[in-house]
């Protein structure tokens, strides 16, 4: 633990300098040519009269002259970030930065954060709905429960364009790909294993969704938080139901046998458990795992610590343990999700992403994964693997053109050659901005790994 706690450390204090270094992540940057300054009368103004006027008549050419439909705002009250909790919109934009790259750099998709200094649910929803016009996508992100909820559900009924929130949809597209590899890898149906959730947020009770939907029995779903098992004894939870009402309706519709008790009455017996609760070690304990049934499949995904170490882990008896940690192997991580999955609906224009949408592109992962051949610890891809993102993109882009939410009818040829080609843009400019010093070299000490690599990838 100490070893961790010293690695963790030392990521903390590298990153503060290198932020201060570079004053954030993320800047503008021109896409047109500027052969010389006539150029500004056809950039601007007189000349951009002409797309404004040719918008006016057809609000669908904003698309064709604008950078509108590759643009995404990654949107939060900072109330619910990282490990970290409601630390305020200011506190929170180094984290909606830090979402804005990796959706450039892995989707090609730009991004930009707008953190609000509001906390209403009605205001984040009108604010959403307000800038709208500019944008072809909203990530909602680390906005507290239950809210998070019902923004989410207004506006994707109340809007004509994507709208995700990626610790409720993210997390279980990626969860979700994962366990599919990990059952194939035990040899265990999704339609017959015990789930035990611990944690009853956001993140879990969209997963549970989505298992449901790929064939997981909701009655052999177990759901504990940290008042204990959800069932109808909860009194908290029924007199609380108008507030929070999807607590109240997993306490109806799940627990077939009603069991009560904690975590280790609510693992006792299961197959799996998916665990996005409070960070550990000792959130789960050894016990706890060993009371599970034979080929265990343990999801331990709290971020900085996971609620069980998985050395702890494999030494109580699970056959498969996953983490949100990048430094352990199975890392289930919502970077190989959201970039694709907005590059596949900005792709295609789509009004909607839907829960199928997320569960091609979680099955699309796990197909992925598969094909280089499932071990158990690789059951899922690594962020490193490139050629993930413009597949899963594809996928989705397809079932948006299928389900009726697309604006744009295109090929899987089509679409497999645009997402290349903006994803392989997006890097290279970043790396040719690299080799030619207008990205400036960090500090020596600020690396985490041998220099050598950053030389490699700038070539």
């Amino acid at each position: 633990m100490k070893k961790d706690t010293d690695a963790s450390e030392s990521h903390y204090k590298k990153s503060s300098k290198l932020h201060n270094f570079y004053n954030g992540k993320i800047e503008i940057a021109s896409k047109c040519c500027i052969r010389d300054f006539n150029d500004f009368a056809l950039w601007y103004t007189p000349g951009v009269a002409e797309p404004c006027r040719l918008i006016s008549k057809n609000r669908e050419a904003v698309f064709d002259n604008t950078n509108k439909g590759n643009s995404v705002a990654i949107v939060s009250d900072g109330s619910r970030v990282l490990g970290l909790g409601d630390i305020g919109p200011e506190a929170s934009l180094p984290a909606m930065e830090g979402k804005a790259l990796l959706f450039k750099f892995l989707g090609g998709v730009d991004a930009y954060p707008l953190c609000l200094g509001t906390k209403k649910q009605e205001d984040i929803v009108n604010a959403v709905k307000w800038i709208q016009p500019s944008f072809s996508g909203i990530n909602l992100e680390d906005i507290n429960a239950p809210k998070c909820f019902y923004i989410l559900d207004k506006l994707r009924r109340e809007t004509t364009i994507p709208v995700w929130h990626d610790d409720q949809q993210g997390t279980a597209t990626i969860t979700v790909a994962g366990l599919i590899n990990a059952l194939k890898f035990v040899n265990k149906s999704i339609s017959e294993v015990d789930i035990t959730f611990i944690g009853a947020g956001a993140a879990n009770i969209a997963t549970s969704r989505l298992l449901e939907q790929i064939g997981a029995n909701k009655e052999k779903m177990v759901f504990c938080d940290s008042k204990g098992i959800l069932n109808t004894r909860r009194r908290d939870l029924e007199f609380d139901k108008y507030n929070n009402p999807l607590k109240w309706k997993i306490c109806l519709e799940t627990n077939k046998h009603q069991i009560d008790g904690k975590k280790k009455e609510a693992m006792k017996g299961s197959d799996v458990v998916i665990a996005a609760s409070k960070p550990g070690p000792g959130t789960i304990s050894t016990s706890d795992v060993r009371g599970m049934n034979d080929d265990a499949i343990v999801f331990a995904l709290a971020n900085p610590t996971p609620e069980i170490w998985p050395w702890e882990a494999y030494d109580a008896g699970a056959k498969i343990v996953a983490t949100g940690r990048s430094d352990f192997s199975n890392q289930i991580n919502n970077s190989l999700v959201f970039p694709a999955m907005f590059r596949g609906a900005l792709d295609v224009r789509a009004t909607n992403i839907t829960d199928e949408m997320c569960i091609v592109a979680a099955t699309e992962l796990a197909r992925i994964a598969e094909e280089k051949s499932l071990t158990k610890e690789y059951i899922i891809p690594k962020m490193d693997e490139w050629e993930v993102y413009p597949r899963e993109a594809v996928e989705v882009g397809l079932k948006a053109i299928k389900q009726g939410v697309a604006r744009l009818n295109c090929s899987w040829e089509e679409l497999i050659e645009k997402s290349y080609s903006i994803i392989k843009k997006a890097r290279g400019e970043t790396y040719m901005l690299m080799k030619k010093g207008f990205i400036a070299a960090p500090p020596k000490e600020s690396f985490l790994f041998d220099k050598k690599s950053l030389k490699e990838v700038a070539k």
